[in-house]
């Protein structure tokens, strides 16, 4: 049986290699993804939607309950219902075999709620395949993930290793399909003793942007449920899953025991130059844009986590991890590289064993949570964080952020640091390294600072900052910086698809503005945004008039603003306090002026009216339908702000014409010339 699925594991991730091509590099003849479904009759729809109100009617009466556990277990069953929920409605049956899947998906959801209904959730402490949900901050949709909970787990017991396993490419993996292939495939790597989450990542995003968030709920929602090791919790994958890890493990080191990833991609220029074959002529904001995926560029990040790649002999998606051992090794580091020989795009299985036993071997050991020294590079502050270090705030973004800072003795720490203007370091209650009894000197570049010694619980914790480059670190504590003042800070620092991995609005407009082609425009792309929300990043988005957003909106969500400030009554609001004017004839950037009867303004900033979420006007998420045929182009578009000349028509890769754009500087204005 393990064979079996072995080989259809193999097909599955060959099929995914393949979809990815030439063809698919003409912007001007860009095939859908997902593609269009079958049709199916009357015949065909008839029971599947009889089952599908059965089981709408049985959530409806559970949804009254007001109990804790029934409003838990009930997501476990609502995620069946939105599986054959969406492809009917949506027309995402890709095969008739998918059919008898909705049926058996429904017969599933049914069972549970008849269950749930008797107060009982068996599944919750089933071995095994075990297919589970949450509901995401980001827009209250449901999503899949699937487990497989080893046999001897057991209520109450633990702690256990978790591995996250991510997916191969899929354009028709639906949930339809993701959640059925839960029920029944336990996938490539089963340990003992350990739990496998397979987390959906929102389809096919290689686990970018709101798929990365989902990765990151759906852990949390498992160590909710079961009792989960902190220090004992792997990323794995292979091919698109394989660059989902590279990326896990470069922007989230001090997490994982262990990294393993397999094929893939890691990084955009040179996957698409080989793999993809494809003449790049980026823009050099597109460029700097490849900063916040590319993983060579943050390779020195895996010295803090222990990673072993597989790659197969001919596969030509070896090039990820070659691109890795290279980058790697300019930091002075060998990567582990376990090479299946005479293969193409698959695991050799006498390679699967030696990369399970190297894995199993580090998860003896498990995550050094507070190593004595930590390296640390980033582009932005999304990614700010490395053990014991964080980093504040940046001289630039998007420029290479690095920390080098080591523990010597019992009461010292050096560091190193480049384009970074404020660090915070921190030891939790019984971490700290430090003799108690002593202050604790920091070097600092050519700086030196006394710092207090821990305290009783032996936590401790400081916070440096500089005003600039050149500039003397000090404590923060005894600066005068101006704690209300608007900076880039960490999940507020921009671009524009940064507003999409957190809690989102979409504010469409009451009233009609003055420009006919603007309007148009923005009408188009409103209905656009909100589409192809649900069919990349699969929720239905969260949609409000202008006129319902109050307090609790404002407070709760970055706000996505459709429309003028004539015809959106919240961007009237706060027009005047936005680094760019908006005025009734012209769009004001700096000193130049564009006409607003033929250009829009696209922009990413902090809320006026709530400062600690974001304001976005005219836009979802930036990449389109051109990107969505290889994940390597999945990266933003677009910057901090941008002008749209509207008389180029909207295409595959931009919304029309970007007449000007660039970045906000650290304290959210406008770069100098």
């Amino acid at each position: 049986m393990k064979f079996v699925i072995f080989i259809a594991w193999m097909a599955i991730s060959i099929g995914s290699a393949r979809a990815d091509g030439p063809a698919d590099n003409v912007p001007e003849t860009v095939r859908p993804v997902p593609k269009p479904g079958i049709e199916l009759s009357a015949d065909d729809k008839r029971p599947l939607e009889r089952s599908l109100a059965e089981l709408d009617a049985a959530i409806e009466r559970l949804s009254t309950q007001k109990s804790p556990a029934i409003a838990r277990g009930l997501i476990d069953v609502r995620i069946f219902q939105k599986a054959v929920r969406y492809a009917l409605k949506y027309q995402e049956f890709f095969d008739r075999k998918e059919i008898a899947k909705a049926s058996e998906l429904l017969e599933v959801g049914l069972k549970r709620a008849r269950e749930l209904a008797d107060g009982k959730t068996p599944w919750a402490d089933q071995t095994g395949l075990v297919p589970r949900g949450y509901v995401s901050k980001i827009d209250d949709s449901v999503q899949p993930y699937g487990l497989v909970v080893p046999a001897s787990f057991r209520p109450g017991g633990g702690p256990y290793r978790l591995d996250v396993w991510f997916h191969g490419r899929g354009e028709t993996l639906s949930e339809l399909n993701f959640t059925h292939e839960r029920l029944h495939n336990k996938g490539q790597f089963t340990p003992a003793d350990t739990f496998v989450l397979h987390p959906y990542g929102r389809y096919c995003n290689a686990f970018k942007f709101a798929g990365e968030i989902d990765v990151l709920e759906a852990i949390d929602a498992v160590k909710r449920d079961y009792r989960i090791d902190d220090d004992r919790i792997a990323v794995r994958g292979f091919s698109m899953g394989g660059a989902a890890c590279w990326q896990f493990a470069v922007n989230y080191s001090d997490r994982w025991f262990c990294a393993n990833p397999g094929a893939g991609f890691a990084e955009t220029p040179r996957f698409l130059k080989i793999f993809q074959r494809e003449k790049l002529a980026p823009t050099p904001i597109e460029q700097t844009l490849w900063r916040l995926y590319d993983c060579d560029l943050k390779a020195v990040n895996l010295k803090q986590c222990p990673t072993v790649a597989y790659s197969g002999e001919i596969d030509n998606q070896k090039q990820a991890a070659d691109v890795m051992a290279e980058a790697l090794a300019k930091e002075g580091i060998t990567l582990t590289h376990i090479i299946g020989p005479k293969t193409r795009h698959s695991y050799h299985p006498d390679s699967a064993r030696e990369v399970e036993r190297r894995v199993a071997s580090l998860a003896v050991k498990g995550r050094e949570r507070y190593p004595r020294s930590v390296s640390f590079v980033t582009y932005t502050l999304k990614y700010n964080k490395m053990n014991w270090v964080t980093i504040d705030a940046l001289g630039e973004h998007w420029k290479k952020a690095r920390v080098d800072a080591r523990i010597v003795g019992d009461s010292e720490i050096a560091i190193n640091s480049e384009n970074v203007a404020a660090i915070t370091l921190d030891f939790p209650s019984g971490f700290s390294p430090f003799d108690p009894t002593r202050g604790v000197a920091i070097h600092i570049d050519e700086y030196s600072i006394g710092a207090p010694s821990p305290v009783s619980d032996r936590s401790w914790s400081v916070k440096l900052r500089r005003a600039g480059a050149g500039s003397p670190w000090t404590l923060a504590a005894n600066d005068k910086e101006n704690p209300t003042a608007l900076r880039k800070t960490h999940d507020l620092q921009g671009p524009i698809d940064d507003a999409f991995m957190d809690r989102f609005i979409f504010v469409t407009p009451t009233s009609k503005s003055p420009h006919a082609k603007f309007e148009s425009w923005t009408e188009s792309e409103s209905r656009r945004a909100i589409g192809e929300w649900r069919r990349q990043f699969r929720g239905e988005p969260i949609v409000k008039r202008d006129s319902e957003i109050g307090d609790a909106e404002i407070a709760s969500a970055n706000l996505v603003l459709w429309g003028d400030p004539t015809s959106n009554a919240v961007l009237a609001k706060i027009a005047d306090r936005l680094p760019i004017g908006w005025k009734a004839d012209s769009i004001e950037v700096g000193g130049e002026k564009y006409s607003t009867d033929n250009h829009a303004l696209v922009l990413v900033y902090p809320n006026p009216l709530n400062p600690k979420r974001y304001v976005v006007l005219n836009s979802g998420f930036t990449f389109r339908e051109y990107d969505y045929l290889s994940n390597a182009r999945q990266v933003p578009r677009l910057p901090d702000w941008s002008v749209i000349d509207l008389s180029v028509a909207p295409s595959s890769r931009y919304p029309g014409k970007v007449v000007a754009a660039d970045f906000f500087n650290e304290d959210w204005k406008l770069k100098a010339k």
